[in-house]
């Protein structure tokens, strides 16, 4: 009986450390020098591990101010290409990463990979209000499907307010540019938001900070998943080491550590070890 070598945790970190800082699956097994079949089953048991770690670790937050969005990505192929059998099914073409943020701590407590549509808001925010010892004030754009999610996961129990942005002419047939701003409107939907704390600055660099460390989201490559398993692996080993594993600039400490869950910074060995 054949019996595949395991990794040590040496070259585990080094893998994970390689796919964390931007690099594709292929060029992560060019530089590490293993197979990209290992490279997939790294992702997949890490990626499942800090799903669950997180999931149980980051609850009984103290936030106080809490930013949503969510951030657009396609898997297999983009929507206009999507096969006539595979239309409509979930993971191809479209796919949407709700994410809520503290705007104190930076730290990240839930994400969901969904569509955009009422059904994954309200998933999300069912999830993200469970994670809270006390009331937030929470700031989101002006997606409609918000509204009623946010209502049945907080009920009154939250301060709500929307960030709504007006935008002029889209994008052009010749060139990719995003629209033009024009204005935005604060608008109190529940409770008594403090309306200068109202804004979705914070979230908005979070997905910055997504497109350029995660290779999935950087438009306008071709690098994509082809599957939805390893969509979500991706961001959760992301998400990993983003809260638990990467001092913030501005905080001088990891999120995980400014938001109290954890008492020192990770290292990429120990986000290994999470899957053993």
């Amino acid at each position: 009986m054949f019996i595949m070598n395991r990794l040590d945790i040496k070259t585990r970190a080094q893998i994970l450390h390689l796919l964390v800082e931007g690099n594709s699956l292929r060029a992560t097994a060019r530089i590490a020098d293993v197979s990209r079949n290992t490279v997939d089953k790294l992702l997949n048991d890490v990626g499942s591990a800090c799903l669950d770690y997180q999931d149980e670790h980051l609850r009984d937050l103290e936030c106080k101010r809490v930013q949503c969005d969510e951030i657009w990505s396609f898997c297999y192929s983009k929507q206009k290409n999507v096969p006539e059998d595979k239309k409509g099914q979930f993971g191809y073409g479209d796919v949407w990463t709700w994410v809520g943020m503290c705007a104190d701590s930076k730290v990240v407590p839930c994400w969901l990979v969904g569509s955009r549509d009422a059904d994954s808001a309200n998933e999300f925010m069912l999830n993200l209000a469970g994670r809270f010892k006390h009331r937030v004030q929470l700031t989101t754009d002006g997606h409609k499907a918000y509204l009623e999610a946010v209502n049945g996961a907080f009920g009154a129990d939250v301060d709500y307010a929307m960030l709504v942005k007006m935008y002029g002419q889209g994008q052009t047939e010749t060139r990719y540019s995003p629209s033009e701003f024009v204005c935005a409107t604060k608008r109190k939907i529940t409770g008594n938001p403090n309306k200068a704390d109202v804004s979705t600055s914070c979230i908005e660099r979070q997905n910055l900070t997504m497109r350029m460390s995660m290779r999935r989201f950087t438009r306008l490559t071709n690098g994509f998943n082809k599957k939805i398993e390893n969509h979500i692996h991706a961001i959760s080993l992301h998400y990993m080491y983003y809260n638990f594993g990467r001092i913030h600039k501005t905080l001088r400490v990891t999120p995980a550590m400014e938001a109290k869950v954890s008492d020192h910074v990770w290292s990429l060995e120990e986000i290994a070890a999470l899957s053993e």
